[in-house]
């Protein structure tokens, strides 16, 4: 930033700003909107990851009705098949000036960075158990640069509360490290992350990859979609392979259907999420969690077995050694494309399994000793989210953002870091529908900023925040991810108490006990 020009004066002051206008951004902003939130979005559009950073082939990964505001139903809710990046970018944009949403947006504004301007007891007393910050304290706490349209020039503007919806996906890649004299400089081949892939239109994507030899680091779904572009892009005689140099094996699934069973009814309704341990739960609960294991342990093996009979994960040495569950509690599960094991079938798409790799002049070499040549290697390697707050959060808070050593951000409803006053981070916690997650808390935030109820001490929200962190570590192995999956309902039932609602939302016990949990339940007070 050494090469922009910080311009204080005139110094714009107003209440509350949000920073992203991606799903996150854009709930948070209808909710907040009676205070005339001012909405700093980087792009020309709203949407984030899924305008700036889908493939061509994006899809959500689950129906319409599992990702949509609790008063927005989609149009066509009731269609069974999985909505393009662009169906979902159209529905945002109708939600978005539906509500009125769009003329809080500042387009093309991107924050550069933040400065804590409050008062110092404002610091102290947000780590102070006990003590009580206002959200709206009647003066700037926050003072904002932002770069206009590309200009050397920053304007400075003053809040008295921010939201940070920025997210973790895009932006910024996360580049694995090399050895000396090992990494991309020695390729001669072309090397770019699924960043930069996602940017390219059709034709530039397929010309790309067709008859090209193409390595694809990761099993995840964006290496999962990306590999079968590549495959499609392949066809015929003059096509090539691509190979997915895969790390660690994840579960993935064909349909939300097992054994002819809805998925819903093992992880999405309150009956099923009984089985698995929640914070703050009392002796006689965490005995029952313990007498039920076997139970909760049959359930992940009964869907295992749906999807080693579905899928050919064995042909193809892809089983995973560790239980679904994990996968699940972790928010890692993917939903297979139909034809990607029809093209694995053709020979279009191969896999290598390695713990290690690194390039060498044609291609790459393995940690077994072997190696494989390579036109084009796209790392599908995740998003370093934390970075991207870490290069506009001022010190002390930058270093408050990971707590060590999960790495995870400490947020209290996934929302309110103990230590940072008069910020609000939302879109930071996963769950099966991030949607749904970011609407409620965005509900929550609402209620918080006009002080209808007020938060714990600094300590007890901190507590909180460790009794999650320790359920993850003891469910799966992958704990390192802020995923709430396995308790989404508690989580949801205690926003719904603190903001004075019922925590049960559905019209009968069986319809409570047995039926899936989603956005529509939490459309009103009740």
């Amino acid at each position: 930033m050494a090469d922009l020009h910080h311009e204080n004066p005139p110094l714009i002051i107003s209440k509350i700003a949000i920073i992203g206008a991606g799903v996150s951004g854009i709930a948070a902003a209808k909710q907040l909107s009676r205070h005339n939130p001012v909405v700093f979005e980087a792009t020309d559009s709203i949407g984030g990851v899924w305008k700036t950073c889908a493939y061509n082939s994006t899809k959500l990964q689950s129906a319409r009705k599992d990702y949509e505001f609790s008063d927005f139903p989609w149009p066509n809710r009731d269609d069974p098949s999985f909505p393009s990046h662009v169906e979902i970018v159209d529905y945002l944009e109708s939600y978005a000036k539906h509500f009125d949403v769009l003329k809080l947006v500042k387009f093309n504004s991107k924050v550069m960075e933040l400065r804590f301007v409050g008062h110092q007891e404002s610091v102290e007393l947000a780590g102070n158990p006990g003590a009580y910050v206002s959200p709206l304290p009647g003066h700037p706490v926050w003072q904002i640069a932002v770069q206009t349209n590309n200009s050397e020039i920053l304007q400075w503007y003053a809040f008295e509360f921010v939201v940070v919806c920025i997210g973790k996906y895009g932006d910024i890649p996360k580049i694995p490290n090399f050895p000396n004299n090992k990494g991309p400089e020695v390729f001669q081949g072309k090397v770019l992350h699924s960043l930069d892939y996602c940017k390219l239109d059709k034709d530039a994507a397929s010309e790309l990859l067709k008859g090209k030899k193409v390595a694809v680091i990761g099993y995840k779904k964006s290496a999962i979609d990306l590999a079968v572009e590549c495959a499609e892009a392949n066809q015929g005689p003059e096509g090539q392979a691509c190979t997915m140099v895969v790390r660690t094996l994840h579960w993935t699934v064909p349909h939300y259907w097992v054994w002819g069973l809805p998925f819903f009814l093992f992880y999405s309704t309150r009956s099923s999420q009984f089985l698995h341990e929640r914070p703050n739960q009392g002796i006689l609960r965490t005995l029952l969690c313990y007498l039920l294991s076997p139970l909760r342990r049959g359930v992940s093996k009964f869907i295992e077995s749906y999807l080693l009979w579905k899928l050919p994960l064995q042909k193809y040495g892809l089983k995973p050694e560790h239980p679904f569950e994990e996968d699940y509690a972790s928010c890692q599960m993917a939903i297979m494309p139909e034809n990607f094991f029809t093209e694995a079938d053709k020979g279009n798409i191969v896999f290598k399994k390695s713990s290690n790799w690194w390039f060498w002049k044609e291609g790459i070499e393995f940690d077994d000793g072997t190696k494989m040549k390579a036109d084009v290697v796209i790392l599908a390697t995740g998003y370093d989210g934390k970075k991207k707050l870490k290069t506009i959060l001022p010190d002390p808070f930058r270093s408050l953002i990971e707590y060590h050593p999960s790495g995870i951000m400490p947020l209290y409803r996934g929302t309110i870091h103990p230590l940072i006053p008069n910020m609000a981070f939302v879109g930071y916690i996963e769950s099966v529908a991030n949607l749904h997650t970011s609407e409620i808390r965005s509900m929550w935030l609402a209620r918080y900023v006009d002080e209808k109820f007020k938060l714990p001490s600094a300590e007890n929200m901190l507590e909180q925040i460790y009794k999650e962190m320790e359920v993850s570590r003891r469910t799966t192995r992958f704990y390192k991810r802020h995923c709430i999956s396995t308790f989404s309902i508690n989580h949801s039932d205690e926003i719904c108490e603190e903001m004075g609602w019922s925590s049960w939302r559905k019209r009968s016990w069986f319809a409570e006990a047995f039926s899936p949990y989603g956005s529509q339940d939490y459309s009103h007070k009740n």
